[in-house]
């Protein structure tokens, strides 16, 4: 395997780790989520915890989509790298 080969399934699995790693954060910061909120004024630190959770989620976001394009154009680099070394073997 060449090292350009290696480096590139080497970039790859970092952007592929990274993004898994980004959703196992999101997921642990909504397992507290509540499907249903209580507008009454005595829930009102439930309110605010809500409000907070929803807020590092929305933090995240913009990080976790622009993560999972580079991992996908990667994914897609790979592939087409794979091919083309193989069409070019069997020549």
């Amino acid at each position: 395997m060449s090292t350009f080969a290696l480096s590139m399934l080497i970039v790859w699995a970092v952007l592929v780790l990274f993004v898994m790693a980004l959703y196992v954060y999101r997921s642990r910061l909504t397992r507290d989520e509540e499907d249903e909120l209580y507008l009454d004024d005595a829930f009102k630190a439930e309110r605010e915890q809500q409000a907070a959770i929803t807020a590092q989620v929305a933090k995240i976001e913009p990080t976790l989509r622009i993560s999972r394009w580079l991992a996908a154009a990667a994914t897609l680099f790979v592939v087409v790298y794979y091919i083309h070394d193989f069409l070019v073997q069997f020549k």
